[in-house]
């Protein structure tokens, strides 16, 4: 008896075998999620993608903010509107320029919420905040940071329109690709010590200011084509060169190099005005 009461039990209801898989899904809302969800991946273009689901399931389970579609003003304070933020900008690869622009966008919206006691709009503070915490989780040399962040920033008080704002977060992300870079390329000229030869790290320094170029260039991006081109022809005649002349050996070391690397493009990147 017990167990024909525990078969009982466990049966389903007597209607549910006339709903299909795809009713079920329908009237659980799981299709319209999980479509949203697909929408986003699109529309931010995330070099991780399933990191990305990930995260924006979390959010949506946890009811934070912007996962579900809720309104960017409803985010409570300054801190989260800045994490938020942040994860957006991080979301797509700058050279990605239609995800980046989009995500760049929707951090923009998010800073700039209203509420009750400020305007909507991203002023100074937040901006110079947020490109504060870009470069502060990258291997950029804390020098080369503060001094493009003294280019790009502005005063707090004052309303930061959006080219500005795009302008600034693209800055801080190349000058992280550009010390990635600049750091493999050291590790080229490294004898395995953790220095390299002087005369040799002073050849490349130069080679990579030529392939820069002169004056300021618009797109922050450009910088990164240009040293591209420091092709290996280019490096091994600067490097061969160098070894020729008759000076005495130095030794750089990798912080060293990598200061006056990043000041190279910090010196290129146009101050914002």
């Amino acid at each position: 008896m017990a167990a024909h009461e525990k078969r009982r039990a466990a049966a389903p209801p007597a209607d549910s075998g006339l709903e299909s898989e795809a009713e079920f899904l329908l009237r659980a809302g799981v299709t319209a999620m999980v479509r949203e969800a697909l929408l986003k991946v699109l529309e931010a273009r995330p070099e991780e993608p399933v990191s990305f689901l990930a995260d924006y399931f979390e959010r949506l389970v946890l009811g934070g903010p912007g996962a579900a579609g809720e309104a960017a003003a409803e985010l409570p304070g300054p801190p989260q509107r800045l994490a938020r933020a942040l994860w957006y900008v991080r979301l797509a690869h700058h050279s990605h320029r239609t995800a980046f622009d989009s995500n760049a966008g929707a951090a923009y919206e998010v800073l700039g919420a209203g509420g009750r006691r400020r305007k909507a709009g991203v002023d100074g503070r937040l901006y110079s905040e947020l490109l504060r915490r870009i470069c502060q989780h990258g291997g950029a040399p804390a020098e080369a940071s503060a001094s493009l962040l003294g280019r790009i920033r502005c005063r707090d008080h004052e309303a930061v329109p959006f080219d500005v704002f795009r302008y600034g977060v693209l800055s801080c992300f190349v000058l992280l690709e550009f010390a990635g870079k600049a750091d493999a390329l050291f590790g080229v000229l490294d004898d395995g010590s953790g220095a390299a030869d002087g005369r040799v790290c002073q050849a490349v320094l130069r080679a990579l200011e030529e392939a820069l170029g002169a004056g300021h260039v618009p797109l922050p991006g450009r910088y990164l084509e240009a040293g591209s081109k420091l092709g290996p022809d280019g490096l091994a005649l600067a490097m061969d060169r160098a070894l020729q002349e008759r000076k005495l050996r130095t030794s750089m070391s990798r912080d060293e190099f990598l200061k006056k690397a990043t000041a190279l493009f910090v010196a290129k990147v146009k101050p914002v005005e």
